[in-house]
């Protein structure tokens, strides 16, 4: 229910900033509108305000909205109304209405990261776990619990790092974007500042996924390597492991942080059989050995190990909030960035350098949405944020049923001085339509394949 309610909310309040936009500005620049709609079907509310000729309407599909205005190529005009018809309007103020829309999105999105940075958030400290064995990180000399100060792309100035989140979405950017990057650390056991090159520009990174930081080697901050939560019954609890015990050793491996620790439980399977294994934990400053033989499950391909038990204390968490102007800069720093790594990876998707596999329809929102709204107010405000840079930007696309595509009609008439013909406008949507048609399509196969395959 709560997935639902999350979805619904956040698809109606996206739309409705978006069709607000066009309405605005078509308002402002002298056109009638005739009908405010959020959804489509059958209407369940209509209003209409004083002084104004606009009926709102909220349909029973909130899958879309749309803005009717007075327009001469839909119906006929009133001699005396000619001058308030959105076809009568000069081509700036067309292309000012017509861009309202995807650009009402892109603010909003600025304003949600806004809010986030003025209000504060925790997030874990950018201090780096072990990394996988062969990855980039460990090629780079990185070991685990270095703390990072300071990173950027390999030929730029390095920037302060406040939180684990920062270098996250640096080395996302860096890996889709091609780029190096360097990291200013500390620790550990080492006074001095040093810095590592992490040569992330020759990954082959077609899709955003956990695979691409595991290559990389960085999957998360560092934790302690902490058993909580031990289940009743299961591997960790018929083994004698208790809630606080702190992992030293399995087998003859020292065990550095939880990450190492859960891809050694993990490890602990040959031939799809789990093995038994010595583990040296400290319990309560007391140390001990037991001999911990985990349960296996079924990951995909792989037949992995578990315990049945919390893996890794809570990470090291940093509150990160900003004042009004320096926290609504980084907001519209963020909305800019995620815009164009948003057009790049769609880009590449087009010249086949990236998988289609990083389309996602509305199964897949709708599952993110729940789960955020689930994790608290900040969490579902940073969704928010996020599909409507990703509508903002899908909608200044140059196909012709989308806002990029009468953009793109509008730029041909600034060129050449005439619209573009009736015969050209219904053949270019016919197209846009049936590649709009294929994109969901793909978009829905990827929802089903990640959700229920």
């Amino acid at each position: 229910m709560l997935t639902f309610a999350a979805f619904v909310l956040a698809l109606g309040l996206l739309i409705a900033i978006h069709e607000y936009g066009h309405y605005r500005v078509a308002v402002a620049c002298g056109v009638k509108v005739l009908r405010f709609s959020i959804g489509f079907g059958k209407t369940l509310y209509r209003w209409q305000s004083k002084g104004t000729s606009t009926e709102f309407a909220l349909c029973a599909f909130p899958v879309g909205g749309y803005v009717k205005m007075l327009d001469e190529r839909e119906a006929p005009v009133p001699e005396g109304e000619r001058h308030l018809a959105f076809n009568n309007q000069p081509l700036r103020s067309r292309v000012l209405i017509v861009a309202a829309g995807p650009l009402a999105n892109l603010l909003l999105a600025a304003l949600l990261y806004a809010v986030v940075n003025w209000s504060g958030v925790q997030y874990p400290a950018a201090l780096l776990a072990s990394p996988q064995a062969g990855s980039i990180a460990q090629q780079a000399g990185l070991v685990g619990g270095e703390r990072v100060q300071r990173a950027g792309f390999a030929d730029d100035e390095l920037q302060s790092v406040v939180s684990f989140e920062d270098l996250r979405w640096l080395l996302t950017r860096a890996a889709l974007e091609g780029h190096d990057v360097r990291l200013a650390l500390t620790g550990p056991g080492r006074e001095a500042s040093r810095e590592v090159l992490l040569k992330l520009s020759g990954m082959d990174a077609s899709e955003a996924n956990a695979d691409l930081f595991r290559k990389m080697g960085v999957m998360g901050p560092y934790t302690r390597p902490v058993i909580g939560q031990v289940m009743l019954g299961a591997a960790a609890d018929k083994a004698g492991l208790r809630d606080g015990d702190v992992v030293r050793r399995i087998g003859s491996v020292p065990v550095l942080d939880g990450q190492q620790l859960r891809q050694l439980i993990r490890a602990s399977v040959v031939n799809g059989q789990a093995v038994p294994t010595a583990w040296k934990i400290d319990r309560a400053g007391t140390e001990m050995e037991v001999i911990v033989t985990p349960e296996t499950r079924q990951d995909g391909d792989l037949v992995v190990g578990r315990i049945g038990a919390y893996v890794g204390a809570v990470p090291e968490l940093v509150t990160v909030r900003y004042g009004a102007i320096d926290g609504l800069w980084r907001g519209v720093i963020r909305t800019w960035e995620v815009s164009l790594l948003t057009l790049r990876i769609m880009g590449k998707m087009l010249i086949g350098e990236a998988s289609v596999k990083n389309l996602s329809g509305p199964l897949t929102i709708a599952d993110f949405a729940g789960k955020s709204a689930a994790m608290g107010l900040t969490q579902y405000l940073l969704f928010l944020a996020l599909i409507s840079v990703s509508l903002g930007v899908l909608n200044l696309l140059p196909l012709p049923v989308l806002d990029g595509g009468h953009l793109m009609y509008y730029l041909w008439e600034g060129i050449t001085g005439k619209p573009v013909s009736d015969a050209w406008m219904e053949n270019l949507q016919r197209g846009g339509v049936a590649i709009l048609f294929l994109l969901m399509s793909i978009a829905l196969f990827n929802d089903i394949t990640r959700l229920f395959g």
